[in-house]
């Protein structure tokens, strides 16, 4: 199946059904009263999302989705049927845009997330509605209205706990392939990855997380060079980023140089990718002799890095320490998480049960001034 991160579509809500025009016709009663019935509402486009989708390809083939119209009322004051409903299936992780106006409408990031982006149109009114008692047959009805109609971007930004950063050939593609099922295309040369690919690396039957490897990046990525550009986006929902380096390019390159490159594109990209917690991995340390090893920790100190991880993804050299870092540091952002989600709620919760408090309080009090207003009442009377 090809990747598709972006997509365009058009949807158009249902038609509201006309309101009847009709008369009650029965034997034994002359002229009866008006008695047509409203039109259905015509049915909404919701999007919804789908665990099981990946891929925007779909909608490159099925651009157009229109939901069903109402249908129109009927005699005897009955209404006519609502229109169905339409639910289209989007991946987790789609941003939705309006195309015409470019104003964002939101995101769907959770299985069976539902958003309502046009709505179905308003029924008409049949002519029992307008009766009157100056006007008893009336044959006035309005038509129903017509459903909303947008023009949507779709985006698909992939949902991963950890993304893969570096230039072309570091040995991203290999690293995932290793720690995980994914099996992406690999090879020694460049721009071999010209999709993303997400691994899934399980550590045990409860801790687990999505890499992300996304095609490499080179100098003026953010202007549009290279393919990079097109998926640095997927990296937005990450929590970690991985800097993988090749100490000993095939090309000669300073690696030092080749990190800043890297870093220069990020910043230029996107401050949010750019602020974001970044690790420097350095890869293929199989293929290094003992004094260019020796030399990482001087690199490392070069790029401003305290701490940093040599891996062979050939070798399965330190890449459980690695994944094992990964998992950890993940583990206590969640932690940070719930933690802050519990003071946020008893903080809530305090403040609540302390405006309950002073209302009861402020309660009290009035009564008790009502009552002590009463003792002290006076009567005067006026004698002759």
């Amino acid at each position: 199946m090809n990747f598709v991160d972006e997509a365009s579509i058009k949807i158009e809500a249902g038609k509201g059904g006309n309101g009847c025009l009709s008369f009650r016709r029965e034997k034994y009663i002359e002229r009866g009263g008006p008695d047509g019935g409203d039109g259905g509402r015509g049915g909404s486009v919701y999007l919804v999302g789908d665990a099981a989708l990946n891929t925007l390809v779909d909608f490159r083939f099925q651009p157009n989705y229109r939901a069903q119209k109402g249908g129109g009322g009927k005699g005897n004051d009955r209404t006519g049927p609502k229109g169905e409903d339409l639910y289209v299936r989007v991946p987790c992780g789609t941003s939705l845009f309006d195309e015409e106006t470019d104003e964002y409408l939101g995101d769907i990031n959770d299985q069976g997330e539902t958003l309502l982006l046009a709505a179905g149109g308003r029924h008409g009114l049949g002519n029992v509605r307008f009766k009157s008692s100056t006007n008893r047959a009336p044959r006035q009805t309005t038509p129903g209205e017509p459903g909303e109609v947008r023009q949507l971007r779709l985006e698909l930004k992939l949902i991963a706990d950890v993304g893969l950063l570096g230039l072309p050939n570091a040995g991203k593609s290999t690293l995932i392939s290793v720690v995980s099922a994914a099996s992406p295309k690999i090879a020694d040369y460049p721009f071999t990855t010209l999709v993303p690919n997400l691994g899934v690396v399980r550590l045990s039957h409860d801790q687990s997380f999505v890499i992300a490897d996304i095609p490499g990046l080179i100098e003026g990525a953010a202007g549009g060079a290279g393919l990079g550009v097109q998926f640095l986006k997927h990296l937005s929902r990450t929590r970690l980023l991985l800097h993988l380096i090749d100490v000993a390019p095939m090309d000669g390159s300073d690696p030092v140089t080749n990190c800043r490159t890297i870093e220069d594109e990020l910043a230029r990209y996107s401050e949010g990718i750019a602020d974001k917690t970044r690790w420097l991995v350095f890869t293929k340390v199989d293929l290094l002799d003992s004094e260019t090893r020796q030399g990482i920790a001087g690199l490392a100190k070069q790029l401003g890095a305290d701490s940093y991880f040599t891996i062979s993804a050939v070798a399965n050299e330190g890449t459980d320490v690695l994944m094992g870092a990964i998992a950890e540091f993940l583990a206590q952002l969640a932690q940070t998480a719930d933690d802050e989600r519990i003071l946020r709620e008893t903080h809530e919760y305090s403040l609540r049960k302390r405006q309950e408090r002073w209302q009861k309080r402020y309660s009290a009090v009035g009564e008790t001034d009502d009552d002590d207003d009463d003792d002290h009442d006076v009567s005067v009377h006026y004698e002759p």
